[in-house]
């Protein structure tokens, strides 16, 4: 099981593997930013696509006293089952993407 004190730097390495990968597509540039005195974690990406602007998170966590949430994961395997497999128990995992509803029915913490 993952400390909370451990959160930051796997969170941090999840993120950066997660910016290591390069667009398959137009001219896209991939910043991290992290304030890990608020708890806050997110990959941006921003460029163009076939004349098309794209700018937005990719990835945005947050650390919240002893949880993880997730607000918005636009990864194909998920952030969340990225945490899991690192040792951080579904408990201490808030997917916020989802209402406060539906969470209930899944196998992560509701707040």
């Amino acid at each position: 099981m993952v400390a909370v004190s451990q959160y930051p730097s796997l969170i941090k390495k999840i993120i950066e593997e997660y910016a290591a990968v390069p667009s398959a597509v137009g001219e896209i540039e991939t910043e991290v930013i992290i304030d890990e005195a608020k708890g806050h974690y997110e990959l941006m990406r921003s460029g163009w696509v076939n004349g098309r602007r794209i700018h937005g998170a990719l990835i945005h966590v947050d650390i919240r006293g002893d949880k993880i949430w997730i607000q918005h994961d636009g990864t194909e395997d998920g952030v969340a089952n990225d945490l899991v497999a690192a040792g951080v128990p579904k408990d201490k995992i808030v997917l916020a993407f989802k209402s406060p509803e539906l969470r209930k029915y899944a196998d992560f913490a509701v707040a």
